[in-house]
């Protein structure tokens, strides 16, 4: 079965935002044929793709390469989430669903009894996912496939410290569920605003290591399941 080139961009994109693909070290078709168990030809597809969302770049003579983001593009990542974040949740006060609305809130839902409990880990994958259905919810595949973009990148340049208060972020999300769900995309908007506009002081950009790390040469086979998808 020939594994698609989206789920072989999906694997190296996770491999690059953790770091185990280090700032500025070469990407060999190759070697990452070889790593996910795949042929080369989707490999050089997901290559093309990942440059186009720049976590990759080419290099004469060298050829592709990770990219090396400045300061100044990791700042201006939480600028342009501060701007399209609270243009998704009014958009999604407009034309979210029911299916979308039981989710967030059952997301809210566990997401306040994980605060109260000091379930952290939880607490950032329950986020993730808040933020991915509400961008769904805005009824525009373009917004949230760049909002799904902007947070891997996000997630790529900075570590994210623990709310101080997590009981607080909860209410918020809570907050802006509410207003998605009566339809009042101005206050969705911002609430979300709000919302951005605190959550971005937590975050602290990731440093690069001065020495190359380097990259494991066991093979990782790309995910069947969502090849399938």
């Amino acid at each position: 079965m020939r594994i698609p080139a989206h789920s072989v961009c999906t694997a190296i994109r996770e491999d690059i935002v953790s770091g185990l693909f280090e700032r500025g070290s070469r990407l060999t078709e190759e070697h990452l044929a070889r790593r996910y168990g795949v042929s080369r030809v989707p490999v050089r597809e997901a290559l093309r793709t990942l440059e186009s969302e720049g976590f990759v770049t080419t290099r004469r003579h060298v050829g592709a390469c990770v990219a090396e983001p400045t300061e100044q593009d990791a700042a201006d990542l939480l600028e342009v989430r501060l701007l399209l974040e609270p243009l998704g949740a009014a958009r999604a006060a407009q034309r979210r669903t029911e299916a979308h609305l039981k989710v967030l809130r059952g997301l809210v839902r566990l997401g306040q009894e994980r605060a109260r409990r000091g379930q952290g880990e939880d607490l950032r994958a329950l986020g993730s996912w808040f933020h991915e259905t509400l961008a769904q919810a805005s009824g525009s595949p373009g917004l949230t496939a760049l909002l799904t973009q902007l947070r891997h990148k996000i997630a790529w340049m900075y570590a994210v410290e623990q709310p101080a208060h997590p009981v607080e972020t909860w209410a918020e999300h809570g907050a802006i569920v509410d207003a998605v769900a009566r339809g009042d995309s101005e206050r969705a908007r911002a609430l979300t605003t709000l919302h951005a506009e605190r959550t971005a002081t937590a975050h602290r950009l990731r440093r690069t290591v001065g020495s190359r790390e380097k990259v494991r040469a066991s093979q990782r086979a790309v995910n069947i399941a969502s090849a399938r998808t």
